[in-house]
Formats: C-alpha cells, sequence, structure tokens
C-alpha cells in the first residue's frame, strides 16, 4: 500500500477555512496517512504568525501577558469554533501560563503553536495526536540526533495506520524543548517520511513548487517540474525558501521523492524533487533558478600572510561557527578574504573575528 506523508505549511493552517482545504486534500487520497502541522501563519498581510505571538508572550514583560495570552486564546477559539471540535482550549491556555511561570523559554514557547494546531487537527481528523518531544531527539548541549530520533519515529509510527504530529520541535534527554531553526518543521515532516519509509514526502505550501525566480520581484516565474535532491539543496540554502534545507537529507538517504505542492491549487503537478533530475534538451534555459537573500553585509580582512595556508579562513569560520552566526558567502583570493553574515548580526561577527584572530 503506498503510503504518503504530508506536512502543510503555516500559510495553509492559518485558518478554520485554510485546514478544512488542508484535510480536504489528506481525504482526497487514503495513502495519506501522516500529516506534520505548522503553526497557524498569517491570514493576511497585516496579520501576526501564531509562533511570532508566543515568541512575544514569552518575552513580554508580566503586565503585557494578559493581553497576549487573549490574542491566541482568540484565534485558537476561532478555529476550534469554526473546525466544530471538542478541545479543551482552556485547559490547553492554562498550561501555556504555567509554562510562564516556570520560566520556560523561547524555545518551549515558539513550539506551542505547532503543538496546539496539531491537537486540534487530529481531533478533527480523529487520528492519533503523538508529541514530538517524545520522539524528536537533540542531545543534552541541543544537538540534533537523527538516527536517535529515527529509531523513536519508527517503533511508534510501526503500529499506527495514521498519526498527526507537531513539526518544528522534539526535546533533550531531560524533557526540555528544543527547536529547529524557522522553517523546522518541513525538516519534521522529512524524518517521519523516513521513519516509516514513504513512497512520497509532500510538502504543502502556498506556491505550486519551486519557481525560477522569487514572485514578488520576477513577474509570472517559470515553475520547474522536476529537480535533484543537490539541486533544491543549492537553491535553499542560497536563499530560496520553499523548504528548509536541513529537510533534504533525511529523504535523501532513503530515496523518497519529495512533492512540492500548492494547498490552494491542489490540481498542480509541483514540483518533484529525486535523486537525478531529467538530462536537460538542447533548449533548456542555461539556469536552474534564480535566488538570494536581503539584508547581508559583508566583512573582509587582509592577512598577514605570518599564518599556514587556510589558517586564518578555518578560525574566522570557526568563530563564527561558535557563536552560531551562519556565513552565506566565502570568497578567498589569497590573502584576501571576505564572508557575508546577516545584516543585524554584523557588528557581533566582527568582534568574533577580532577576538579569534587579531591577538
Amino acid at each position: 500500500m503506498t503510503v504518503k506523508v504530508v506536512k502543510f505549511g503555516g500559510s495553509s493552517l492559518a485558518s478554520a477555512g485554510r485546514i478544512k482545504q488542508a484535510l480536504a486534500i489528506v481525504a482526497a487520497d487514503p495513502a495519506r496517512r501522516y500529516l506534520v502541522a505548522s503553526a497557524p501563519g498569517k491570514r493576511s498581510g497585516a496579520d501576526v504568525k501564531v509562533t511570532d505571538l508566543m515568541y512575544r508572550l514569552q518575552a513580554a514583560a508580566e503586565a503585557d501577558r494578559p493581553a497576549v495570552l487573549a490574542q491566541l486564546e482568540e484565534r485558537f477559539a476561532t478555529i476550534v469554533a469554526d473546525l466544530g471540535v471538542d478541545f479543551d482550549l482552556a485547559g490547553e491556555l492554562a498550561l501555556l501560563e504555567q509554562g510562564l511561570a516556570a520560566g520556560e523559554g523561547p524555545d518551549y514557547f515558539a513550539s506551542r503553536g505547532e503543538y496546539l494546531n496539531s491537537k486540534i487537527i487530529a481531533a478533527k481528523l480523529g487520528w492519533p495526536f503523538l508529541e514530538a518531544a517524545d520522539l524528536i531527539r537533540f542531545d543534552a548541549a541541543g544537538a540534533f540526533l537523527p538516527e536517535a530520533t529515527n529509531a523513536a519515529l519508527a517503533q511508534r509510527l510501526g503500529g499506527l495506520e495514521q498519526a498527526v504530529l507537531p513539526g518544528f520541535y522534539g526535546a533533550t534527554p531531560d524533557g526540555r524543548v528544543k527547536t529547529f531553526s524557522r522553517g523546522g518543521s518541513d525538516i519534521t515532516g522529512a524524518l517521519v517520511a523516513r521513519a516509516v519509509a514513504a513512497d512520497v514526502y509532500e510538502n504543502w505550501t502556498d506556491v505550486s513548487g519551486v519557481l525560477m525566480a522569487d514572485p514578488r520581484i520576477v513577474d509570472s516565474p517559470a515553475g520547474i517540474a522536476v529537480l535533484s535532491y543537490d539541486d533544491l539543496h543549492d537553491l535553499s540554502s542560497m536563499g530560496a525558501s520553499v523548504l528548509h534545507p536541513a529537510a533534504v537529507e533525511p529523504v535523501r538517504r532513503a530515496g523518497i521523492p519529495i512533492n512540492i505542492r500548492n494547498t490552494f491549487h491542489p490540481d498542480d503537478a509541483g514540483t518533484w524533487i529525486q535523486a537525478d533530475a531529467p538530462a536537460p534538451g538542447p533548449a533548456a534555459r542555461p539556469i536552474i533558478g534564480l535566488t538570494g537573500r536581503e539584508g547581508f553585509a559583508l566583512i573582509g580582512l587582509v592577512e598577514s600572510g605570518a599564518q599556514p595556508a587556510g589558517r586564518v579562513a578555518a578560525d574566522l569560520l570557526a568563530a563564527l561557527d561558535q557563536a552560531s552566526i551562519t556565513v552565506h558567502l566565502t570568497a578567498d583570493q589569497g590573502r584576501r578574504h571576505l564572508v557575508a553574515v546577516e545584516a543585524e548580526r554584523y557588528r557581533e561577527a566582527v568582534q568574533r573575528i577580532y577576538a579569534a584572530l587579531a591577538g
């Protein structure tokens, strides 16, 4: 029997109406047996993502927290009422307040959007809800453990015909919630697909697959029918935001194709990601995709030449890695080195490099 894992992004689950659309997609194919859910995203351009509300709740002064809790209550109460599910929202909100009193950190609160949305969706479907914190494993230092996670997921899902899991987070051995980076629900979906040996990992979003360029910049860019895992990883790492770059490896390892689809246009074929893309024909375009990110700062330095070849570049990257500052571009020309980092972390990056190399 064909098995599909489906992951729906925040835009696909932003309201009860959109959740109904997503569940209609699930019902249309009995092979869609495992669902990974994101937190509700924006319902309109002026709206706030639930994950951002959760971060705001954790960071708010005590006097401001009731107002943020009221926003969250209104958001989820509307979803519960419109879906017509029996759900103890008051009890779940009380747990949020307990988390505030206990001093839970940002990761815990960031995970609660996925947690609540998944529990509501599971109640609507009548499927088992599985707590990701029990299955997605990180070590005590917060490093992800792929093999321990695969073993835990395979054992738990092996006896279930259907299940709903929240994306984006897991836990350390002491039960402390740990999140992936933003967009990490894509990773959870890929991990579930690997664990159940799925035939397809369907990633449902608000665009019809991978486009050759950003439609906010280029008018009506062409879609890409088929990409290799390597092609997608390269595009994602350079700024394409359709799929989290770390979501490729679990399915690549298991040879599971990814199908990126549009929740709002479910008949569109989307983009297939697989081991090998078809060889380009004689009329093929010279590029696969055009992508990038805004908001970078460039840092350049010239080394003295007194160090062994490659030592300065290695120490520079190590200093930034230790501070969890992502390097998006490197260029080395002899003694000259250039790196690109997020603009908001430019000053910290300069300080880290100086501390590592100028002493």
